[in-house]
């Protein structure tokens, strides 16, 4: 992942609504929610969720599939470990146990 990438991404989940989209898709896993059902479980209107769900794909963090009359939105796992990665590249100057809690090295 590169720089603007980053901080489209970055940008994108940096408001409260759409990181509580994201990471309600993340613990949903590959099967995903339709938008009523992100909807009703964030206690959203669907026209502020259409708005979210926009900002969230174009930044590339979840994509979203038709299936029949619904759409099912997904995370993007690979954006999502890139950015992660882009985070923590040479982290504690590329030894990473440097960086690990004490005990955990």
């Amino acid at each position: 992942m590169e720089l603007n990438n980053a901080t489209t991404a970055l940008a994108a989940l940096g408001q409260p609504t759409r990181l509580s989209v994201f990471r309600l898709l993340v613990e949903a896993g590959p099967d995903g929610h339709t938008p009523g059902e992100i909807a009703e479980a964030l206690a959203l209107p669907n026209a502020t969720l259409s708005f979210h769900l926009k900002e969230l794909a174009a930044a590339g963090l979840i994509q979203g599939e038709a299936e029949g009359r619904h759409i099912h939105y997904r995370a993007d796992f690979a954006t999502m470990a890139a950015l992660v990665e882009f985070l923590t590249r040479n982290c504690c100057g590329g030894d990473r146990n440097r960086c690990l809690p004490p005990g955990e090295a």
